[in-house]
């Protein structure tokens, strides 16, 4: 052999294995720099002024936690501040000395009622410890306003216009189109105002529905009204007027009619705050993201103990969230873990379940309330409803020891449905033959490629019914009610939380806040002591999104939380229409469902 060929393979092989040892040292080096460079670079950001405005962007449906928000680093504040990070930011505000006033920037709020009503405790508490509020309005609507009128005053942008033209309940009704495709549904209702399966059984609302949907506009106008006339000193029926005679107003007509403070553009409110504190914008205006991260995160130490928040949003699975977005619902197994990791810390002392969910799955409900059954034997649990606790979501809420709701939480809707897909309309259309051979009288009666026949209709009810039956013997049993009271608050009717006290269904009216004092003081735990608060399930931050070292689920995370904000910000219309979340949730599967979900979605524009 010749001994230059020798060589020069060895030299090829010395190098081929430098290469790999090289590749090798990059893949696992890079991620650690990128990781200390980002943690460099967000520690410095975490330095606050010594004295600063804080600066809330308010805007959207504001989700109720921030779980599959994964907090990348440089990514700026794309991501809306949840509602409990906005409380939280509020609450601790009140005692730090190095805020000077709070700025909120409030745009095209598409909120509950109810969660407006937790932010303007918090502006009032905020407003109570001396902190000055301003709201600063672009193109208000009804919501933006209801909440800025909590501020103690009132901006609008210059040159926009105000448009309170009243409240609306929204429904969309897909029967008929449906049809023209050939496409039907068979619906087991129990009962008659369990509404949700009306957007695919009719084409239009029953009355039944139509009555919750008025009592619920009610009680929310009700609310408008008395909180603007009381902030504003404008009569009820002057402000009444106003929405039904004026509807458009420019900012200097709702300033003579003292419904705002001041009209300015967005750049002279910030010079004037540059002027008032001697600062340039950006060493005095502090955003809410690098406030949280600053102070510590949503989680809060606390003092002898803590109380775990273990959060249930969105709608209800038995498992695995198929066709839903990350964040957009629960199902079974996390709940599970949430609770087990609250059981096995020591220093939690307490549960607050915190729900703003309308129900999903009747038996994964049923599967959760077992769950919580077992977890209250270790420690105390307390419910806090905040947007949305109903029908599948007020079951879960039988799991606490108390339960405490919103003035205008969305709850009760006690009641359950079946809706079986008919595809042979379809089939028909398209010129699809179908053949199936069974064993069996009903081996294809659950087939979406043919409705069900009598026979077969009558134990898809019965089974229905069985749910339902449990579901009130459930309430009647930890609600300590009559079995025949209890039908008379169920059969799918929705209440308000003030209502829902009035009939039993609920313990007490109040907040998060609320709802942690009470989980310490059934801890039996020293009344003196703030206890700590962690929040449950937790979303990964971006460094256990690296350091888990999948480069590509790294990657693609980042690429939908880019993608969403893209979406969000280029939509003509920046939101679904009502009822297509829980349509998905519907359509997600073939087969027939039992659903426990609430169909109610009342638009505040």
């Amino acid at each position: 052999m010749n001994p230059y060929l020798d060589d020069t393979m060895n030299v090829q092989k010395k190098r081929r294995g430098g290469c790999f040892l090289t590749g090798c040292l990059t893949l696992v080096a890079v991620p650690f720099l990128i990781m200390a460079i980002a943690w460099a670079l967000v520690s410095w950001g975490n330095r606050l002024p010594d004295r600063f405005v804080l600066r809330l962007p308010v805007s959207g449906s504001i989700d109720e936690h921030p779980a599959g928000q994964v907090p990348f680093p440089l990514a700026g504040e794309r991501q809306g501040l949840s509602l409990q990070e906005l409380m939280t930011v509020m609450d601790r505000a009140r005692t730090d000395e190095r805020v000077r006033s709070v700025l909120l920037e409030i745009d095209g709020l598409s909120t509950p009622a109810a969660k407006i009503g937790q932010l303007r405790r918090s502006i009032e508490a905020l407003r109570g410890s001396g902190k000055k509020v301003t709201a600063f309005l672009r193109s208000p609507e009804d919501k933006d306003y209801l909440l800025a009128v909590a501020c103690d005053s009132v901006v609008v942008q210059q040159g926009s216009w105000m448009l309170l033209d009243g409240l609306k309940a929204e429904s969309f009704f897909f029967a008929e189109p449906l049809g023209r495709l050939g496409i039907g549904f068979q619906a087991s209702q129990w009962k008659k105002y369990k509404s949700a399966i009306e957007p695919f059984t009719r084409s239009s609302s029953s009355p039944e529905s139509r009555e919750e949907l008025s009592r619920l506009l009610d009680a929310s106008w009700d609310d408008y009204l008395g909180y603007v006339s009381a902030r504003r000193g404008v009569g009820r029926d002057a402000f009444a007027g106003i929405v039904d005679s004026v509807a458009v107003l420019t900012p200097e007509h709702a300033l003579a009619r003292r419904l705002v403070d001041r009209v300015s553009t967005a750049w002279k409110l910030e010079k004037e705050y540059e002027k008032r504190y001697g600062a340039k914008a950006a060493q005095l205006f502090v955003g809410g993201h690098d406030y949280l991260q600053a102070t510590g995160g949503l989680n809060s130490p606390g003092r002898g103990g803590r109380v775990a928040v273990v959060n249930v949003t969105g709608p209800i699975s038995s498992g695995g969230l198929a066709g839903m977005a990350e964040g957009e619902g629960i199902d079974e197994a996390t709940l599970q873990r949430a609770l087990q990791s609250a059981l096995d810390d020591r220093d939690v002392k307490a549960i607050v379940l915190r729900i703003d969910s309308p129900g999903g799955e009747a038996v994964a409900a049923s599967n959760m309330l077992e769950m919580l059954d077992a977890a209250r034997r270790s420690k105390p649990i307390v419910a806090s409803m905040s947007g949305v606790a109903a029908s599948g979501g007020y079951m879960v809420a039988l799991g606490a020891d108390r339960i405490l709701c919103e003035p205008m939480t969305v709850t009760g809707s006690i009641g359950v449905f079946s809706l079986k897909p008919d595809l042979s309309g379809l089939l028909k259309k398209i010129g699809l033959n179908r053949e199936a051979l069974t064993r069996g009288r009903f081996a294809d009666a659950n087939t979406p490629f043919k409705p069900l026949d009598e026979a077969a209709f009558r134990k898809f009810d019965e089974t229905s019914g069985v749910i339902y039956r449990d579901f009130v013997g459930k309430v009647a049993a930890r609600r300590k009610i009559p079995l025949d009271r209890v039908d008379a608050v169920a059969g799918g009717r929705v209440w308000t939380g003030r209502r829902a006290l009035d009939v039993g269904l609920v313990d007490q009216i109040g907040g998060l806040d609320d709802a942690v004092r009470v989980a310490w003081k059934l801890a039996r735990m020293d009344d003196s002591k703030r206890p700590g608060l962690v929040y449950l399930p937790a979303p990964k931050s971006w460094f256990e999104y690296l350091s888990d070292g999948n480069a590509s689920l790294s990657a693609s995370v980042l690429a939908a939380r880019l993608a969403e904000t893209w979406l969000r910000e280029s939509s003509p219309v920046g939101l679904p229409l009502p009822g297509t979340a829980t349509a998905r949730f519907l359509l997600r599967q073939d087969r027939p469902q039992v659903l426990a979900i609430d169909p109610v979605e009342v638009v505040v524009k």
